[in-house]
């Protein structure tokens, strides 16, 4: 039997398009361009935070990106996720021979990556 729950009766079909919000803009998107258009997918929210963040310089609410900072030269960049963070700090510390600081809101600590020795 199914969920009668799930559906709207008047409109026949389910709504499900995610939307994103962002306090500073005082505004709310839904992702229908990165879905349809962009074909994005599962990283549909990913890639409208860096959009949204490249055209405003801020990111939307409830995102929260990795730090890697350089602590020598003035060299940054902010990722959605870690892997990316990490792998940008080890290719700058590699490099340039700089350590890289790595912070995230769910990290008590931050996390320097050093260059390799030789």
């Amino acid at each position: 039997m199914p969920d009668r729950r799930d559906t709207d009766v008047t409109r026949g079909e389910i709504d499900d398009t995610p939307t994103v919000a962002c306090s500073r803009c005082d505004r709310e998107w839904d992702l229908d361009y990165e879905l349809d258009e962009l074909h994005a997918g599962n990283g549909a929210l990913e890639q409208f935070a860096l959009d949204h963040r490249q055209h405003t310089g801020h990111f939307p609410d409830d995102v929260t990106p990795w730090l890697a900072e350089c602590r020598r030269c003035p060299d940054h960049e902010a990722f959605l996720s870690e892997r990316p963070a990490r792998r940008w700090a080890e290719t700058h510390a590699r490099h340039t021979r700089h350590g890289v600081a790595l912070q995230h809101a769910s990290v008590d600590e931050t996390i320097i990556i050093e260059p390799p020795s030789q």
